[in-house]
């Protein structure tokens, strides 16, 4: 592997990075994971002057320099072999300062962004957004459109999509109809009803999948279901016949990463090739659904000396070569540890969702944050908010903000009603046809969810019907 070092002179001081690796850990936005790690720039002129060099290395110093050796990690070759050096050509000439100056131009536009978009590696776009202030990262990814189907349509323009995530501590299945009938009554579930179990066991992941299809079928709700078991779980129910919609896997930007979760390259294709042969989607068949953080390689003691803004980012290159339907950064899950604050939170969840919509990806989000961390319920809306004006396709809603099983705090259901109601968004065409002749929303009042409460709804009878 070629290596160079960089430097760049501040203040009549010289400032000298000994890899690339190292230039990009040095100028990333200050955060706790980095400082823990002994990544951080030693001071706020060191980030400067990292920055300073960062813009003038070429894009093309990306392709010559993995910041993981080539041979150490399937990851990196996944990400050099798969190169488009077609799709790279437009831009192939530029430094990263002068990239940054294109994706902020007039030339970027949707048209151009989807086809640069096989040619640009995860370090290409983890490097620009580094040299990106907050408004930057929002008024690009805004720019871009990526739009994925399985039974809803995700991604299309002025649409804002959730995930309805009724998790309960024991999977008891009264609790979970109690969010789920929350959800549904508040319009939430288009991008996916999705639990967490409280167990990987096989038959307790095949109880709650077909609970979830029967409601599915039932009403002819147009959304998929998911249960995030282990991506082996998923593999066993689909060979026996289970009703699997979406195969869920957390993933990482390293292979040693990955393989803290029990997760190859190979496992992922294998789940890829079963659950597009299963052939369940109606309007498309985007059938994965992947969960990233920042911070996950690090935990793992699996980052190899790289930054986690662009560990995370490789993540997204590991996600694109199956074309799914989701893909979210649960961006405050890990802890404080990783991210501080509200305003580090905020920061790597703009990051997040740029680099992987420049990468080609559907991204959504769960904002979030655990108990322990230096952040409250105004750093949700502030969030809420920022995503959704930079167009992210999806967000995770959980009844009230609260997640009773995984005990961290999201966004609510009510969150993303008053996102779609300020920014003028609506839910997937196809859900929001099923929410109008369910009876639920209200066109008198500009698309709103109609208030059902007191009636005799129809939906009502799910929480009966679960809890039996």
């Amino acid at each position: 592997m070629s290596t160079s070092t960089y430097t760049a002179t501040l203040g009549g001081r010289s400032h000298r990075f000994d890899s690339l690796a190292r230039l990009l850990a040095a100028a990333s936005p200050e955060r706790s994971g980095d400082r823990l790690a002994g990544l951080a720039a030693e001071s706020a002129q060191a980030r400067v002057a990292a920055r300073w060099a960062l813009a003038e290395v070429p894009l093309a110093r990306f392709l010559a320099e993995p910041v993981i050796p080539y041979e150490d990690d399937d990851v990196t070759r996944l990400i050099v072999d798969g190169h488009d050096a077609v799709a790279f050509a437009p831009v192939s000439g530029l430094t990263v300062g002068e990239f940054r100056e294109w994706l902020l131009s007039e030339a970027a536009h949707a048209g151009s962004l989807a086809a640069l978009a096989p040619g640009l590696t995860p370090e290409m776009v983890a490097a620009v957004s580094k040299l990106m202030g907050n408004a930057d990262l929002v008024a690009v990814a805004r720019k871009v459109r990526v739009i994925t189907a399985f039974r809803s349509t995700i991604g299309l323009p002025g649409r804002l999509a959730t995930r309805l995530q009724p998790n309960h501590p024991t999977d008891d299945p009264a609790g979970v109809a109690a969010a789920l009938l929350d959800g549904l009554l508040l319009g939430s579930g288009d991008a996916v009803i999705g639990i967490n179990p409280a167990t990987d066991s096989p038959k307790a992941v095949r109880d709650l999948l077909e609970l979830l299809d029967g409601v599915i079928e039932r009403y002819s709700i147009p959304t998929q279901s998911c249960v995030l078991c282990h991506v082996t779980t998923s593999i066993d129910l689909m060979e026996r016949g289970a009703p699997v919609d979406l195969v869920f896997q957390s993933i990482a930007g390293t292979q040693a990463a990955n393989a803290s979760f029990g997760v190859t390259l190979g496992l992922l294709d294998e789940a890829y090739e079963a659950a597009r042969g299963l052939g369940r989607g109606t309007v498309g068949q985007n059938a994965l659904y992947f969960e990233t953080g920042q911070g996950s390689a690090l935990s793992a003691d699996a980052h190899h000396g790289v930054d986690q803004q662009t560990v995370e980012t490789r993540a997204y290159a590991v996600a694109r070569r199956y074309d799914p339907l989701l893909v979210n950064t649960v961006v405050g899950f890990i802890g404080p540890e990783y991210l501080y604050d509200g305003r580090q939170i905020l920061r790597a969840a703009l990051e997040d969702h740029f680099c992987g919509k420049l990468l080609g990806l559907p991204m959504g989000l769960d904002i979030c944050y655990t108990n322990h961390a230096d952040a409250d319920d105004d750093d949700i809306a502030t969030m809420l908010t920022v995503l959704g004006v930079a167009g992210a396709s999806f967000v995770i809603c959980t009844p009230g903000g609260d997640d009773i099983m995984l005990n961290y705090q999201s966004a609510s259901y009510h969150d993303a009603l008053y996102l779609r109601e300020v920014l003028g968004l609506r839910p997937a065409p196809e859900f929001e046809t099923w929410l109008e002749r369910i009876g639920l929303l209200d066109a008198d009042a500009g698309g709103g969810i109609r208030d059902v409460s007191g009636t005799a709804h129809p939906l009502m009878t799910i929480g009966r019907e679960m809890a039996a």
